[in-house]
């Protein structure tokens, strides 16, 4: 059984979902929303993101990650602020000596709904589905790492 740690990286809100293939096929093994306040200093939410994302690598213990890459467009301060959360989850996963997979949010979307077109409520209909949860998970970051997970085991 192999299990992968799926992350969608944000200062805010950072989603992780963890799966587990097997024989049986794709099974959730735990999922959620890392979430920091804007009342925080940004030091401070980075801490928190750190140590509640370390805490999770050490409870889950997965064979390897899969992270989203980020895709920005006009909004500066903020990918600046995200790629650093980013980078404090990816010290993360080098000092846990996990093997990272790094995707695009097309890559995920092919790879979970076979087509790179999919919109956000058919990729988390999708995840709810593959991975037969009675609901879809929220917040959509969640889904998101969910659908990383997914993705990451289907390569």
């Amino acid at each position: 059984m192999r299990v992968c740690l799926g992350i969608d990286p944000g200062l805010a809100r950072v989603g992780y979902g963890a799966v587990a293939q097997s024989d049986a096929g794709l099974l959730p093994v735990c999922y959620g929303c890392i979430e920091t306040s804007p009342s925080m200093s940004f030091s401070e939410r980075i801490m928190k993101i750190y140590s509640d994302v370390n805490g999770k690598i050490g409870v889950i213990r997965p064979d390897f990650v899969s992270i989203e890459r980020l895709f920005f467009g006009k909004n500066v301060k903020t990918a600046e602020y995200v790629y650093q959360a980013r980078g404090v989850i990816m010290l993360l996963i080098a000092q846990n000596n996990l093997p990272v997979t790094e995707l695009t949010p097309t890559v995920i979307k092919r790879a979970v709904c076979g087509s790179t077109k999919a919109d956000k409520h058919t990729v988390q209909t999708r995840i709810r589905d593959i991975l037969t949860l009675d609901e879809i998970p929220r917040p959509d970051d969640t889904a998101d790492a969910l659908a990383a997970a997914v993705a990451g085991l289907s390569l």
